[in-house]
């Protein structure tokens, strides 16, 4: 299991892989898991949680990067058995209420084809249990009720309402607004507005951030990131 650690003593530790990649974000007595993958990895997503937190310790909150299937699947569940709060982009309550977010459109020639078929299939096969959204936020949020030094920023064109979350202005955990699967290439291949994602790039590395950890493959540092901002300047 890889982890992280900032000057200030927040641990962050990737608890899923695979389909994508689920983390938890440890400060203090404090645990908020960023994204719980889909369904069929829901056992494997809670024997990561429990090898760091113990029995008597719980979710606190689940925050969302976006609500594709792959990230949500079980949002509900975490509520229902540990009374966890969800955070997630208010652009897409009416989504997580009818329990499906359509799949965005390709960014390569692969990935157009499969977006399209994708839309056909719909929320049979792309749909999670619905739920409704404790937190809203839109452009940006502080966690000053949690007292962590924790923030959301909206990073959009992956989706809508993607967002990323900044611990302690070191880390982001930025979802799909980046893939590290690609060598020398940060593009997802699925994104509703390209310009927009582009923009999210540039948000990303003014915030200072060492480390951008995503919803898919390994983690990008801001060397590679300026280098992606450079190209499509």
């Amino acid at each position: 299991m890889k982890k992280w650690r900032t000057k200030n003593g927040y641990h962050i530790y990737r608890v899923l892989t695979g389909r994508s990649n689920a983390y938890l974000v440890s400060y203090g007595r404090k645990n908020i898991l960023v994204d719980t993958g889909t369904s069929n990895n829901y056992q494997r997503l809670l024997k990561g949680i429990g090898s760091i937190i113990t029995h008597r310790e719980r979710i606190d909150m689940v925050v969302l990067t976006h609500t594709h299937f792959d990230h949500c699947q079980n949002a509900s569940r975490f509520r229902r058995d540990q009374g966890s709060i969800i955070l997630a982009s208010s652009y897409e309550s009416v989504c997580t209420k009818e329990g499906f977010t359509p799949i965005p459109r390709g960014t390569l020639p692969y990935s157009k084809i499969i977006s399209r078929v994708g839309r056909l299939l719909g929320s049979r096969f792309f749909g999670y249990p619905h739920f409704s959204i404790d937190i809203e936020v839109e452009d940006k949020y502080a966690f000053n009720d949690f007292d962590m030094n924790l923030r959301i920023v909206s990073t959009p064109g992956h989706s809508a309402g993607s967002i990323s979350l900044i611990v302690d202005n070191e880390i982001a955990l930025v979802g799909d607004a980046m893939f590290g699967i690609f060598n020398n290439s940060i593009l997802p291949p699925f994104a509703d507005d390209k310009q927009k994602m582009f923009e999210s790039w540039k948000k990303l590395y003014a915030t200072g951030c060492r480390l951008f950890l995503p919803g898919h493959g390994n983690i990008i540092d801001k060397k590679l990131l300026r280098s992606q901002i450079y190209k499509i300047n």
